[in-house]
């Protein structure tokens, strides 16, 4: 009948509907397996990137430690030869005097001089170096063996002497800055009770206030 003819083109048209979505779904399962694979692969990738990152971290942080080591050992030998050459004010401390300054006393220096010698009728010395900030001049005594002595010497003499020879600063604050490569705990303490700042090599690494904030207080 014209009924039932009509039901199987139905039946037929829905089982070729049904077999082109079967199909469909097929290929999006391929497909979908393709992307998991894709995905997978990505995250293989992504984790070895990520371990060569690390490995990489690590070289370098190695290679920084390295540096570092290298730079204490260079700073060591060059300040023995300074020491052995009498060289310490001009290799050492005369370089480091502008950027200490800078850091410290938030000042950039007019002014920068070493082995300064001045005479006034019988009274005379020699000064390692001197700078002049603003309203205040730095007065450096630099020892390549510090002792106590040497303390006392800058404290209660030369800057007097200084005063009295350098008259063109009487009306500026006296700072002093006593400098060698390395100064020992004991000496360190000596200083700051003298009000004295304290430059050296800290840790080999460069020169620095070792007492900033101890004198301060």
């Amino acid at each position: 009948s014209d009924e039932m003819r009509a039901f199987k083109d139905e039946m037929r048209d829905f089982k070729d509907e049904m077999k082109a979505f079967k199909d469909e779904m097929r290929a999006f399962k391929d497909e979908m397996r393709a992307f998991k694979d894709e995905m997978r692969a990505f995250k293989d990738e992504m984790k070895a990137f990520k371990d060569e990152m690390l490995e990489f971290k690590d070289e370098m942080r190695d290679f920084k430690d390295e540096m570092r080591e290298e730079v204490k050992r260079m700073n060591k030998q060059w300040g023995e030869l300074s020491n052995k050459l009498g060289t310490i004010v001009e290799d050492i401390v005369a370089p480091a005097i502008t950027p200490i300054l800078k850091k410290y006393f938030k000042c950039d220096p007019e002014e920068v001089a070493i082995r300064i010698k001045r005479r006034k009728g019988g009274l005379k010395d020699e000064f390692d170096a001197v700078a002049v900030c603003g309203g205040r001049v730095f007065l450096f005594e630099v020892k390549a063996t510090p002792r106590p002595e040497y303390v006392r010497e800058f404290k209660e003499k030369k800057a007097n002497r200084f005063r009295e020879l350098f008259l063109e600063h009487s009306d500026k604050e006296l700072v002093l800055i006593f400098a060698s490569i390395r100064i020992e705990e004991d000496l360190l303490n000596l200083l700051t009770k003298n009000r004295i700042y304290a430059m050296a090599y800290r840790e080999w690494e460069y020169m620095d206030i070792l007492n900033f904030d101890e004198v301060l207080r």
